[in-house]
């Protein structure tokens, strides 16, 4: 996987390379003495330029996942955040593996469903907004992140689901996500994201509370996080607070091709 991860960089060295050529200033044309000010250029040529200096190029994952169909979740609803993990180095990693992939992609119908989390969580609470870490993710990071991940083989899947079966990540159908409160800063949850140890684990966090390793203000802000995304048609896990799936893994394969 070595030369996978190594293409990456190369990859989003030349993203970079590229991004750089586009940022220099072209001199401008020297005006021919004769030339009459009235046939300067029209304001809608000029619309047309700067839209054409405002293109930003689709990124490799970006290209792919809407050629497979899937939908940018903030086109349907522009109130949810998005802060992919993934695309920083602030994960589990500490490696920007999606380059410059800065959207959150879902197919469709999960896509739809999320709206429809927002919606109920901003009924309860008008000035909270969902904020998505991670949604469709390629095959190929996939791989890095099992890799990298320094657990032994059999813990591994508790952590990160197998590549070689596929996580219904990789299929669009599932996200990993928080909430955002009024003052603009994700709620306590009691651990952040990608927290690799039992106090992410909704199932213990009854015994977590008891032994006030977790606290009812943290408990309470993950029961709502749980509740908005299970009424729109999600399911948690008993593993990781922030992770939902719209459908089995065996039904996600059904439904969609993986997305390499």
């Amino acid at each position: 996987m070595k030369s996978i991860f190594y293409g990456l960089c190369v990859a989003a060295l030349l993203t970079g390379l590229a991004g750089c050529r586009s940022g220099e200033e072209t001199p401008p044309a020297e005006t021919p003495p004769s030339l009459d000010t009235t046939t300067a250029m029209t304001p809608d040529r000029s619309v047309d330029i700067v839209a054409e200096a405002d293109t930003v190029p689709l990124s490799e994952y970006e290209r792919l996942m809407q050629q497979l169909g899937l939908v940018q979740v903030q086109s349907l609803d522009s109130s949810i955040r998005v802060d992919l993990k993934y695309s920083t180095t602030d994960n589990f990693v500490g490696v920007d593996v999606y380059g410059d992939l800065d959207d959150a992609y879902l197919q469709e119908e999960p896509a739809r469903r999320l709206v429809e989390a927002q919606r109920l969580l901003h009924e309860r609470h008008p000035d909270y907004h969902l904020l998505i870490y991670d949604a469709a993710r390629p095959r190929q990071v996939q791989w890095i992140l099992w890799d990298t991940l320094q657990k032994p083989e059999a813990d591994k899947p508790k952590y990160v689901a197998d590549p070689r079966k596929g996580s219904i990540h990789n299929f669009g159908a599932a996200v990993d996500l928080t909430i955002v409160g009024a003052d603009g800063k994700p709620l306590d949850m009691g651990t952040g994201y990608d927290h690799f140890g039992i106090l992410a684990f909704p199932y213990h966090e009854d015994s977590l509370l008891k032994s006030g390793q977790l606290t009812e203000t943290q408990i309470a802000n993950r029961h709502l996080l749980r509740e908005v995304m299970q009424a729109a048609g999600f399911s948690p896990i008993t593993s990781e607070w922030w992770h939902f799936d719209a459908f089995s893994r065996a039904e996600a394969r059904r439904r969609y091709p993986i997305i390499e």
